[in-house]
């Protein structure tokens, strides 16, 4: 992954990369089925998501990181307006907040491709964790992506010991 990629708003480019899963992912359902289409597209975008984080964290200064650090970059999840959100709590340990309008969700229904809005979005955000800080974790109970009214993210930062 690049500096200029990394740099790229995010919504610009899940709608990007959805030209071209989407049709990808009709091809593998025809072939393969739902199941195992859904399956590879999943796996595939936890794996970009990972390593997506780890480039994230390599551009920290020294390469730590911290729930500080990890909430300054939702700047490029919310630019453009992609996400409306309401913050509860944010601390060194805790980042507490509801999405309210998801534009990511909106522009997937635009193309034809919510029913795997899931796959390329919502799978990525506890998953890039992994790569960026394993200590940082998301429970999330609801997304609008899945029809509720608001996403609700809730992460904690444990540290390992």
């Amino acid at each position: 992954m690049t500096k200029d990629t990394l740099d790229i708003p995010v919504l610009v480019k899940r709608r990007l990369q959805a030209q071209v899963i989407g049709p990808i992912h009709a091809e593998m359902m025809a072939v393969l089925g739902r199941e195992t289409a859904d399956a590879i597209i999943d796996s595939a975008v936890r794996k970009a998501a990972i390593a997506e984080g780890k480039a994230f964290a390599a551009r920290e200064p020294g390469g730590v990181t911290s729930m500080a650090s990890f909430i300054k970059l939702y700047d490029l999840w919310t630019a453009d307006s992609a996400l409306e959100v309401e913050v509860l709590e944010a601390t060194e340990e805790t980042y507490d907040f509801n999405v309210t309008r998801c534009r990511y969700a909106e522009t997937y229904r635009e193309m034809g491709l919510a029913e795997i809005g899931h796959l390329m979005s919502c799978n990525r955000d506890g998953t890039f964790c992994q790569g960026y800080d394993p200590n940082i974790e998301l429970e999330r109970k609801q997304t609008i992506m899945a029809g509720a009214p608001c996403c609700t993210f809730r992460y904690r930062y444990r540290k390992a010991g």
